[in-house]
């Protein structure tokens, strides 16, 4: 338990507060880009404890959240056909579509699993020839090297009934298009530390001489996001605009090469439509053309018109910083856990969820 207790350690904490109110002098509008980062420091008190002159809004890092309504409909298409197992993460299920969830498909009667890595979906290929097995393959750059070996080792395995309907996007094209916002008041990011343990950091440095925006990378506990907290509103002060890592215990310069180089092997880049948020150029990957067998949207000949996203959910305003969840007229009536109106209530990263569970309403 030691390494818990480091990075949760009181005295470290209150060192760290001392230090951020000792320099604060001017408002400072920070986002944190993770939804881990959010319910850690939502869950932990952070934002109560820091000076009235930081306020701190909320990313689009929930993998759940950002996942367009068509997307979540063609996953549900799929999981309605005969001799398909479509399989995802937990979360997934609950996220609403255009109609219904997957959770609701699956108690239809659709043969819908929930997997903690693409690789079991792998196995389950391999034992289940006379089906089609489909991985809803969604996320970050964190996950899509998993994503991509799952497809790899279909192809040494030689299975025809394995593919991935992937869903991933990208981080920084969702940065650049926060801050290119006309009506963005970010001044500095707490970068996603796990997305940089992947990818590195190199992505970061035309964003922050671009838009003259400190980005820290941060990670989870409270001792980590106080101190990148530190960090990003010493930059400002100075009038700096750096990138700087507060995680290196985890994430090296160049991150994790193997990683990028199985991403790299499996997709390109393309454009995604963010839930809440729209579309945005080049911030998603989906399977390149060498693996085309593997990407389920070709392979069932997937054509299904996007439907509009629910009006009531302001998801993309809280996503883009510019409302907090308490600011929704529906947060905690209309929409609670059990009856989402939008994914940010429902999912394990989501900003209104945090506020939900944490934080008094």
């Amino acid at each position: 338990m030691k390494y818990l207790s480091e990075f949760r350690d009181p005295a470290l904490v209150e060192d760290f507060l001392n230090e951020i109110h000792k320099i604060t002098t001017q408002p400072w509008t920070l986002m944190e880009i993770c939804g881990g980062q959010t319910h850690s420091l939502v869950k932990n008190g952070i934002p109560a404890l820091l000076p009235d002159k930081i306020t701190l809004v909320h990313g689009p890092g929930c993998p759940v959240c950002v996942t367009s309504i068509g997307i979540i409909d063609e996953a549900i298409y799929l999981a309605q056909q005969r001799d398909i197992i479509l399989c995802s993460f937990g979360d997934m299920l609950r996220v609403p579509g255009s109609q219904k969830s997957l959770l609701e498909v699956k108690a239809e009667g659709a043969d819908v699993r929930i997997l903690y890595s693409p690789l079991e979906a792998v196995k389950l290929a391999e034992e289940n020839p006379n089906k089609q097995v489909v991985f809803f393959a969604v996320g970050f750059e964190t996950t899509a090297p998993a994503n991509a070996l799952s497809v790899v080792l279909a192809a040494q395995y030689k299975l025809e009934n394995y593919s991935i309907l992937a869903s991933h996007v990208l981080v920084p094209p969702a940065m650049e298009a926060i801050l290119s916002d006309e009506n963005n008041t970010i001044d500095a990011f707490l970068a996603a530390g796990h997305v940089c343990t992947i990818m590195g950091l190199d992505e970061y440095y035309p964003i922050a001489q671009k838009y003259k925006c400190p980005i820290v990378v941060t990670g989870f506990e409270p001792v980590d996001l106080l101190q990148g907290i530190l960090m990003a509103v010493t930059q400002l002060e100075k009038g700096e605009y750096k990138v700087e890592n507060q995680y290196s215990r985890s994430v090296l310069p160049q991150g994790n090469l193997i990683a990028q180089q199985t991403i790299h092997q499996v997709f390109e880049v393309n454009d995604r439509v963010w839930r809440g948020i729209g579309n945005i150029p080049q911030s998603g990957y989906d399977v390149n053309t060498v693996f085309k067998k593997y990407n389920a949207r070709l392979k069932f000949n997937i054509d299904i018109i996007p439907a509009e996203e629910n009006k009531e959910c302001i998801s993309g305003d809280i996503m883009k910083g510019l409302k907090k969840p308490k600011q929704c007229p529906n947060f905690g009536t209309k929409c609670k856990p059990e009856h989402p109106l939008g994914a940010p209530m429902v999912s394990s990263e989501g900003a209104c969820a945090a506020y939900y569970h944490y934080a008094e309403h």
